[in-house]
């Protein structure tokens, strides 16, 4: 792709010492990128490293076992630019950082030493947006979508840029800038999940002690919890299924919630549930795992339904359920499963339902700060994105 068969887009917004200073005019990355091919090690002694997908970095790559004696690999140099043949369209692209100096990969992970007139952090913005690596890698290697995107394909592609370096760094620095800020405000979500987990350890028994080690002070003097099994706090159904498609057409994912399958796809019980119930993950991937769910729902075969029995407080029983770890549980092999009567006989200890209730609050409290969080990241993100669109040129429409 030349530049004469590409008109070199404008970016939506620029910084205002730079407004006079020219367009922005279209080139190919290979004008600015050299492939590095010093040799390193083979692969059963080598330090490697790997790209991770969806933009998360370069890391050091933790392997069990041995590479193969037959296998190149390539010393790799800090603030070189790497990216994944097989996953380019995965945005698997990173910049090395230096604590990875002398790591190695091969050349499914090729990496360029990036010229001077190119800021490598704007060349890793440029290339994580949809516009550019959907747009350009679905249409490499003759209109198909590529298994992978080879070197010469990659440094063929084209980019826009400012006409001076300093314009560059100084997007640059904007997005180093907000994400200084994001970085800041995930921590704090980290924070809170983290004071969650040593709170709930603290409010529900150790194992082999029949009182937690933090109790609220009107409780202090209180009798020890009492012994019990989940049946006789809970009730628990997985109830009848029937094929997804005979529910009909109104039911629909975003109003009936599936738990453990995408849509309605697969099977769904033959009911719905109206309320708030603990949802508990039966099989694969999802064994032990606990979900609240609200309102009206579906739930697959692939979940138990838990309901609080009287004098239970719910809220309290899923967190209970919760610290319980109940994948430790599961029987079978090939695919760990748990069943409703394994679930029913597993012992707890529970305390007067008024202690339930205000260690349900205290925890319940946390998790709305953990969830205002959340919302506050997530808008954070959005606003990069929406920073990422108006300071990047873009060529045509390309969902992100």
């Amino acid at each position: 792709m030349s530049d004469q068969e590409l008109v070199a887009p404008q970016p939506t917004m620029r910084f205002p010492e730079f407004a006079d200073t020219g367009e922005w005019r279209v080139h190919q990355i290979g004008d600015f990128l050299v492939e590095s091919r010093e040799k390193g090690s083979k692969g059963d002694t080598a330090r490697k490293l790997t790209v991770k997908l969806w933009g998360n970095g370069v890391h050091e790559k933790q392997e069990a076992l041995k590479g193969s004696i037959n296998t190149q690999y390539y010393r790799r140099t800090a603030g070189q630019f790497i990216y994944s043949k097989l996953d380019f369209l995965n945005q698997a692209f990173g910049v090395i950082p230096q604590h990875l100096d002398g790591l190695e990969s091969t050349i499914d992970l090729p990496c360029f030493d990036v010229s001077p007139e190119l800021n490598s952090t704007f060349l890793l913005e440029y290339v994580l947006r949809g516009s550019f690596y959907k747009r350009f890698g679905e249409v490499a290697d003759g209109g198909r979508k590529a298994k992978r995107i080879q070197q010469d394909v990659f440094l063929a592609m084209p980019i826009v840029l400012p006409p001076s370096l300093e314009e560059q760094n100084q997007i640059e620095n904007a997005f180093l800038s907000f994400d200084e800020v994001l970085e800041a405000e995930r921590a704090k979500g980290e924070g809170l999940r983290n004071q969650k987990a040593g709170l709930v350890r603290q409010l529900f028994p150790a194992r082999g002690e029949a009182v937690p080690q933090l109790r609220f002070k009107r409780f202090s003097d209180a009798p020890a919890w009492r012994e019990a099994v989940l049946s006789d706090v809970s009730s628990m159904q997985a109830g009848t299924f029937l094929p997804a498609s005979e529910i009909g057409d109104e039911p629909k994912q975003d109003r009936y919630p599936c738990y453990g399958a995408n849509g309605l796809r697969g099977y769904a019980p033959t009911y719905t549930h109206r309320g708030e119930y603990s949802l508990i993950g039966r099989q694969g991937a999802l064994c032990g795992n606990v979900t609240m769910a609200k309102g009206e729902f579906y739930a697959t075969e692939h979940a138990v339904v838990v309901s609080a029995k009287s004098k239970t407080n719910r809220s309290w029983l899923h967190y209970l359920l919760d610290f319980m770890n109940l994948n430790q549980h599961a029987t079978g092999q090939a695919q760990p499963g748990l069943s409703v009567t394994t679930l029913q006989q597993l012992p707890i200890l529970h305390p007067h339902e008024d202690e339930q209730r205000l260690i349900a609050e205290l925890l319940s409290t946390i998790d709305d700060l953990i969830y205002l969080q959340q919302k506050k990241v997530a808008c954070l993100e959005v606003q990069r994105s929406g920073l990422l669109q108006l300071l990047f040129p873009v060529f045509g429409e390309v969902a992100e």
